[in-house]
């Protein structure tokens, strides 16, 4: 999604659904997840597009955004810079049909991931997970 008008657009915008107000007694995340649906995606935070595509909510629009922000971050990582946990948890851990609907983003994923020189001990199990899901589909 290079086109700065879609960015500029909510989730409930890009997918034509808006969902009800989240239940009284949701959880905070449900609530979380309900509020930030309504913003325009080029105003979320990191740590907000990693909450969204934890839930696997507007994965087509957000991935390609988090894979930006990751690749950009990756160069300053290794000099001392902040590089986010969170969002790369979130979208190492999303399901196979994501990553099989779209290749080339699986491409990105292991290019950042060869980038990134001090990997946290935390994220180690997910990106064997993803790199082993990932030859096998390139296997077959």
């Amino acid at each position: 999604m290079d086109n700065k008008t879609e960015r500029s657009k909510t989730i409930e915008q890009l997918e034509g659904i808006e969902w009800p107000d989240p239940p009284s007694d949701g959880t905070g995340l449900v609530k979380a997840i309900h509020n930030l649906r309504k913003r325009p995606i080029n105003l979320l935070t990191a740590w907000e597009m990693s909450r969204l595509i934890g839930q696997d909510v507007g994965i087509p629009w957000l991935l390609p955004l988090a894979l930006d922000i990751l690749r950009d971050t990756a160069a300053d990582q290794s000099l001392g810079g902040f590089y986010d946990d969170d969002l790369l948890t979130a979208v190492l851990t999303r399901r196979s049909p994501v990553w099989h609907s779209n290749p080339q983003w699986t491409a990105d994923l292991k290019e950042i991931i060869s980038l990134v020189e001090d990997l946290s001990p935390n994220i180690h199990e997910n990106v064997q997970s993803f790199s082993l899901e990932a030859d096998m589909r390139a296997k077959n």
